[in-house]
């Protein structure tokens, strides 16, 4: 999978959950953004890998976003892995 398609996962990703009015103030509340820092927020490393650290960290939430996309929930996994900061140690402290 190349970065470009990782990211497109990723937007698609966001979308679901920016449609969601469950998982939004979730999301928002985790990631400590306000909505309207979305667009901004999304330019930054780490924050496409983010968006599908959320998805991928709640089954119900990873399965239903397979089903809605079409994507399975094993690419959303390698999307993951190759967005910048989605190799996994993005929450570990120097």
């Amino acid at each position: 999978m190349q970065q470009e398609q990782a990211e497109a996962i990723a937007i698609q990703a966001l979308s679901f959950i920016a449609s969601d009015p469950e998982l939004l103030p979730r999301f928002l509340a985790l990631t400590g953004i306000e909505a309207g820092q979305i667009r901004q927020a999304a330019n930054e490393p780490g924050f496409l890998a983010g968006v599908l650290q959320f998805v991928l960290a709640h089954a119900p939430t990873l399965l239903s976003f397979s089903e809605q996309s079409g994507v399975p929930p094993q690419d959303v996994s390698t999307a993951h892995r190759h967005l910048p900061l989605g190799d996994g140690d993005w929450d570990i402290q120097p």
